[in-house]
C-alpha cells in the first residue's frame, strides 16, 4: 500500500522543481519562447458547477422499473416453514410465487432501468433492453410519484424503445440536441438510475464517436468516460446547454461498474427512431436490396481504385428496389444521397435513415469509371419478412466478410485438375452438383479440392465453393479460370479477385493472392 503513496510524492517533487526551473529562467532570461504551433489555450479543468443545470434537468429524467413474471417447470418440493415463521412470506414468494400455489412454481422477476420524458403529453425514451420481455412496466417520477406505461414501440436494432404515461398534468420534457455538432473532449453529463439510486448525475467528456461494438448494424456509439453503471441504460447523456445528445446503453467493465468506458446512442440515430415509433408504432427503413462486404486494400488494387474506400456489391437482392439492374454486382458504392460512404457500414445506417419511397442519387464505380444513378428505396421490413417466408432475400447488413469461413459439410471430389493458386477446379456438371449439392442456380467452375495453407485457404475458400468471376469476368469453364489467372500473372499482378459463390448461392469476393 505504500508504493502509490511514494509515486505521488515523487510526483509532486518532481512538479515542485519544475516550477522553480520555469520560475528561474523567467527570471533571468525572460518569458520563455513557445512555438506559435505548441501553444495550447488555457482551459479550467472543468465546468465550474453543473448544478443549475442539473436541476434543470432532473424532473425529467424516470426510473423505470419492470417485473416479469417466469413460469419454472421444477418439481422439486417446496421447503415447508412453520406457520407464522418470520421467513413465511419469502418461501411463498419464491418457491409459490404470486398466486401462493405451487403449481406453476411461477417466480417475479424484476429489473430496473433509466428514462427521459420526450413530450410532456407522457411520451418517454429508453432502451429495448430495458423493457424487453416486461409484463409490466412502471415509471418512477423524481416527485416520487408513480405512472403505468403502455409500450409504443421498440426498434432491437438500434436498442430503442418507446412508451406512454397517462399524465393528470403535463410533464417536465427535454429538447433534443445536434449530436453531430458535438466534438471529442466536450462535456456531457448522464442521468440515471445506477444500481436503483435514482437522480445521480455524473460528468464527464465525450472520449471517441463513431464506435462500433458490435451491438447492431447501425453502431456509431457517441463513448464517454461519464460514469455509466448498471441501471443508467435508457438514461440520458446531455449536452452543456441541456439537450439530449445521446442515450446510455452499454460500458465496457470487467467488474460490472464503471470504468470510464460508456456509450451512447446518439440523436442523430435515435430521434428519427422515436418519431417513427410515435407515428407508427414500428420503424420505417429505407431499403436498397444489396448484399455488401468491405473494400479491402487487395480489392480496391485489383479494382484500380485510387484509394480504399466504399462497399462492395457482393449481390442483389431478388425482387429488391435494385433489382431492374441499376445497380450491378460490383459495383462499389461511395456516395449515397449526398452522404459519403467511406467504408462498408457506413452505407446501411445512411440508406435505414432514409425515407422509404424516396428517390436518391447513389455514386458508384464501375469497370474503372464513376457514374451516378438514381435508385427509388423499398422498405427494409417488407424485405425482411420476405426472408421470413423463405424467398430469396437478405438485408443490406446480411453479407458474408472477406475472411469469413463458409459453412460446408467438407464433402471431397477426385482431383481432376492442377492445382491453380492452390485449388483444384472442374467443370461445374451434374456429377459436381450432386456431390456438393450446388443449387441450380448457381454457374461457375466447381473447386474441387483446396491444398491446406495455401493462398486460397487463407481467404476461407472449400471445396464446393463455385469460382463465378475472375476479375469481373464470368468463368464456365475450368479452362477458362486457368486462362484468366495465366493473363493476370504476366501482366505482374499480385491478386486475383474472384467472385466465390457457396453451394446454396451466397456471393462474395475475395482476392487470392498470385505466388
Amino acid at each position: 500500500m505504500g508504493m502509490p503513496d511514494m509515486a505521488l510524492k515523487t510526483t509532486s517533487s518532481a512538479a515542485k522543481a519544475a516550477l522553480a526551473l520555469a520560475v528561474t529562467f523567467s527570471l533571468v532570461a525572460g518569458p520563455l519562447a513557445v512555438p506559435a504551433a505548441a501553444q495550447v489555450k488555457p482551459t479550467n479543468n472543468g465546468p465550474e458547477s453543473v448544478a443549475d443545470l442539473a436541476e434543470s434537468l432532473l424532473d425529467a429524467v424516470v426510473n423505470i422499473s419492470t417485473s416479469q413474471n417466469v413460469k419454472s417447470d421444477d418439481k422439486a418440493p417446496i421447503p415447508q416453514v412453520p406457520e407464522g415463521s418470520p421467513f413465511q412470506d419469502f418461501f411463498d414468494e419464491f418457491f409459490k410465487g404470486e398466486g401462493g400455489e405451487g403449481g406453476n412454481q411461477g417466480q417475479t422477476v424484476n429489473s430496473l432501468g433509466s428514462g427521459f420524458v420526450i413530450d410532456p403529453s407522457g411520451f418517454i425514451a429508453t432502451n429495448n433492453h430495458v423493457i424487453e420481455g416486461a409484463d409490466d412496466i412502471e415509471v418512477n417520477f423524481a416527485n416520487g410519484s408513480k405512472l403505468k406505461a403502455k409500450l409504443v414501440g421498440t426498434d432491437p436494432k438500434t436498442d430503442l424503445a418507446l412508451l406512454k404515461v397517462e399524465p393528470k398534468a403535463p410533464l417536465k420534457a427535454v429538447p433534443f440536441g445536434d449530436s453531430r455538432t458535438m466534438r471529442i473532449g466536450d462535456w456531457v453529463m448522464a442521468i440515471g438510475n445506477p444500481f436503483g439510486l435514482g437522480g445521480s448525475v455524473t460528468v464527464g467528456i465525450i472520449s471517441a464517436r463513431g464506435r462500433n461494438i458490435n451491438a447492431g448494424p447501425y453502431d456509431n456509439f457517441i463513448q464517454t468516460d461519464a460514469a455509466i453503471n448498471r441501471g443508467n441504460s435508457g438514461g440520458p447523456l446531455f449536452n452543456m446547454h441541456g439537450e439530449v445528445i445521446g442515450i446510455n446503453t452499454a460500458i465496457i467493465s470487467p467488474s460490472g461498474g464503471s470504468i470510464g468506458i460508456g456509450f451512447s446512442v446518439p440523436t442523430e440515430l435515435a430521434q428519427n427512431i422515436f418519431t417513427q415509433l410515435r407515428e407508427f408504432g414500428e420503424t420505417r427503413r429505407g431499403w436498397l436490396g444489396v448484399r455488401i462486404q468491405p473494400v479491402t486494400d487487395d480489392i480496391a488494387e485489383s479494382l484500380g481504385m485510387k484509394e480504399t474506400k466504399g462497399a462492395l456489391v457482393a449481390g442483389i437482392i431478388k425482387g429488391g428496389p435494385v433489382d431492374n439492374g441499376s445497380i450491378q454486382t460490383g459495383d462499389v458504392i461511395t456516395r449515397f444521397d449526398g452522404k459519403d460512404v467511406h467504408e462498408m457500414r457506413d452505407l446501411p445506417r445512411v440508406v435505414a435513415e432514409s425515407p422509404v419511397g424516396k428517390a436518391v442519387d447513389v455514386l458508384l464505380l464501375r469497370d474503372g469509371k464513376e457514374i451516378t444513378v438514381k435508385v427509388t428505396l423499398g422498405r427494409l421490413e417488407d424485405g425482411e419478412k420476405q426472408a421470413d417466408a423463405g424467398d430469396e432475400v437478405t438485408q443490406d447488413e446480411g453479407t458474408m466478410d472477406e475472411g469469413t469461413t463458409p459453412e460446408t459439410d467438407e464433402k471431397a471430389a477426385p482431383v481432376q485438375a492442377d492445382l491453380v493458386l492452390g485449388m483444384a477446379i472442374s467443370d461445374l456438371d451434374a456429377d459436381a452438383r450432386k456431390t456438393f449439392d450446388i443449387v441450380e442456380s448457381v454457374k461457375g467452375v466447381v473447386i474441387t479440392e483446396v491444398a491446406p495453407d495455401s493462398a486460397a485457404a487463407e481467404r476461407g475458400i472449400v471445396p464446393g465453393d463455385v469460382i463465378v468471376e475472375i476479375g469481373q469476368e464470368a468463368v464456365t469453364t475450368a479452362e477458362e479460370v486457368t486462362t484468366r489467372v495465366d493473363k493476370l500473372k504476366s501482366e505482374d499482378r499480385r491478386n486475383a479477385l474472384m467472385m466465390i459463390a457457396n453451394h446454396t448461392g451466397a456471393l462474395r469476393y475475395v482476392t487470392v493472392r498470385i505466388d
